[in-house]
């Protein structure tokens, strides 16, 4: 490990205890920073609401100061209730196709997060998965913590356990296989983040806004090595939340995930030659074993500050 991230490792990894919530509303008072949080959802209906509800008592309701100024759950598409729970718990629910008609809109969560920065106005914009299980009110007030008590942080990203089933430290296996992997070999600045790929996450959006996003699974790694490269090892940060529990994907779906990463990397390495964007599996047919290819995510939409709406209402 380099020296550097070594150093990083002691100055820049906290735990949410460090920071506790009265001292974060004592400084969130005297800035006068707001802090939207996003949750990206596509049918979580089984647990969207769980999620916003507690963000609602421990983050809003009842404080002297809210921690969460705007409470927004971005739906892509769902075909179950999850609009209608989230709506219910106290989140305002925007329709992905809703914001920025003018472009339509692509398959993915990056294309959600993207949209987003339309849909919010906070200082800090935190994003949180909507599957997560046995949901903490720290996984926001951790990773929010240190943008409000260091100017020099930009840009926080939670780190947590993943048990799979009982197995404890066995989930992240993208992380593992795939992310780890190409961040210590290209980009070895980011060795020392636990959770790169992790989904709870919280950015200036004066940062945010100046980054393109990757418009499906590669997002996170997208933002992160762009992160680096926009502000610098130091501005980057993690926190330790406990443990993160939430629905798994089959194997198959790992493997487009884990495409669609090696494939934003290599356009971040590389803006020339691409290797081709799509992935062959294999499923088991009456007949044997059945070839099913897809595409991997190929598309990247630009910095929010080329967007024309978006230059308008900072503006108005």
């Amino acid at each position: 490990m380099l020296d550097e991230v070594e150093r990083w490792l002691a100055d820049r990894s906290w735990s949410a205890a460090d920071r506790p919530l009265d001292q974060l509303l004592d400084r969130k008072r005297a800035a006068g920073t707001t802090v939207s949080v996003v949750l990206p959802a596509l049918d979580e209906e089984a647990t969207v609401g769980e999620i916003v509800g507690v963000i609602r008592r421990d983050l809003i309701d009842g404080l002297p100061v809210p921690l969460v100024d705007e409470l927004v759950v971005v739906d892509s598409g769902s075909t179950d209730r999850t609009a209608e729970v989230a709506a219910a718990a106290g989140a305002r629910v925007v329709h992905r196709d809703a914001i920025l008609p003018r472009i339509p809109a692509l398959p993915g969560k990056g294309e959600v997060l993207w949209r987003s920065l339309l849909a919010t106005t906070g200082d800090v914009v935190c994003f949180v998965d909507a599957d997560l299980r046995d949901f903490s009110a720290s996984f926001v007030s951790g990773i929010v913590g240190p943008l409000l008590t260091d100017p020099q942080v930009q840009f926080v990203k939670a780190m947590y356990d993943r048990p799979l089933a009982d197995a404890p430290g066995q989930g992240g296996r993208v992380t593992e296989l795939v992310a780890r992997p190409l961040l210590n070999l290209h980009w070895p600045q980011l060795a020392g983040f636990v959770q790169p790929l992790g989904g709870e996450y919280a950015v200036r959006r004066s940062l945010l806004e100046r980054l393109p996003f990757p418009v499906g699974y590669g997002v996170e790694l997208g933002l992160l090595v762009d992160a680096l490269h926009t502000v610098g090892l130091d501005a980057l940060a993690q926190v330790d939340v406990g443990v993160r529990l939430h629905r798994h994907q089959d194997g198959r779906a790992l493997g487009r995930m884990a495409a669609a990463i090696y494939r934003t990397a290599q356009v971040r390495l590389s803006r020339a030659h691409l290797v081709r964007p799509e992935l062959t599996q294999f499923e088991r047919g009456p007949d044997g074993f059945v070839p099913r290819t897809y595409a991997v995510d190929t598309e990247e939409r630009p910095p929010m500050t080329e967007i024309k709406e978006y230059a308008g209402r900072r503006v108005a």
